[in-house]
C-alpha cells in the first residue's frame, strides 16, 4: 500500500462517519490524486482555476471537485461548469458572477460564504456585519443560479490551540445562528467546512462537518 493510500486510510478511519473529506491535491500530480482515487476518495479540492481545469478535463468524470482558494471573479466561467462547491465566496460581487454563470451553464451552482476569523489580516473572508448584510440584500434573494450550502473558515496559525478552538467555536455559532435565521426552511444549508491538516482534529470537535486535508494526505506540497 502506497504512502498516500496509507495516509488517507488513517485519516478517514479517524473522522466521524458525519465528516466529508476533502482531498486538497492543489499541486500534486495526477498520478498521485489517481492513488487516492483508488482508494475510494472522490472529492477533491484545487485552489488554482487553471489547474483545477487541467485536472477535471484529465482525471475521472465522478471526481467531485471542490474550489477552495480565493476566487477571481473573472475566473468563474472557467469552473462553472462543473464545480461542485465553491468554498471561498467571500463578497457579493463575486456570488454576482456566481450567479451569472450559473445561469450561463443553466445550473444551480454550490457555495460556501467565507468568514474571516483569523487574527491574520491577510487571509479572506467576511466579517460578522458583511455577512448579514449580504443575506438580508435584495439582490442576494433574487439570486437564482446560486445555492448557499454553508459556512468556511480557516483559523490562525499558531500553536495555540485554545484561540484556534475558540475560532471554529465563533464560527461554529455564526453557522447555528444564520441557519436559524435565514435557511430554516433550506435543507441544503449543512456544511461548516473548517481544518486543515494542522488543525482538524480540534476543528471536528468544535463541530466540523468537512475538513479539507492536502500535507496530511499526500506529504509537503511542492510548490511551484
Amino acid at each position: 500500500m502506497s504512502s498516500v493510500s496509507q495516509n488517507l486510510k488513517s485519516i478517514k478511519e479517524q473522522l466521524p462517519e458525519y465528516v466529508t473529506l476533502v482531498a486538497v491535491s492543489k499541486t500534486q500530480p495526477n498520478e498521485m490524486i489517481m492513488e487516492a482515487y483508488e482508494e475510494g476518495q472522490r472529492i477533491f479540492g484545487e485552489n488554482k482555476v487553471q489547474e483545477l481545469v487541467d485536472k477535471q478535463e484529465n482525471l475521472p468524470k465522478d471526481i467531485q471537485w471542490h474550489m477552495i482558494g480565493h476566487l477571481q471573479r473573472n475566473k468563474v466561467k472557467y469552473i462553472a461548469p462543473f464545480v461542485a462547491l465553491i468554498h471561498g465566496v467571500d463578497s457579493l460581487r463575486l456570488l454576482r458572477a456566481i450567479n451569472k454563470e450559473g445561469a450561463r451553464n443553466e445550473r444551480i451552482i454550490p457555495c460556501l460564504l467565507q468568514m474571516h476569523i483569523a487574527s491574520e489580516e491577510t487571509k479572506f473572508g467576511l466579517d460578522e456585519n458583511e455577512l448579514f448584510e449580504l443575506l438580508e440584500s435584495e439582490e442576494f434573494r433574487s439570486f437564482s443560479n446560486v445555492e448557499i450550502h454553508g459556512l468556511m473558515g480557516m483559523a490562525t496559525f499558531t500553536n495555540d490551540e485554545e484561540k484556534v478552538a475558540s475560532e471554529f467555536r465563533y464560527l461554529k455559532k455564526t453557522f447555528d445562528l444564520i441557519g436559524e435565521k435565514y435557511f430554516e426552511t433550506n435543507s441544503a444549508f449543512s456544511v461548516l467546512s473548517m481544518g486543515m491538516s494542522g488543525d482538524y482534529e480540534t476543528a471536528v470537535a468544535e463541530g466540523s462537518n468537512m475538513v479539507r486535508i492536502g500535507s496530511s494526505i499526500f506529504g509537503e506540497r511542492n510548490y511551484r
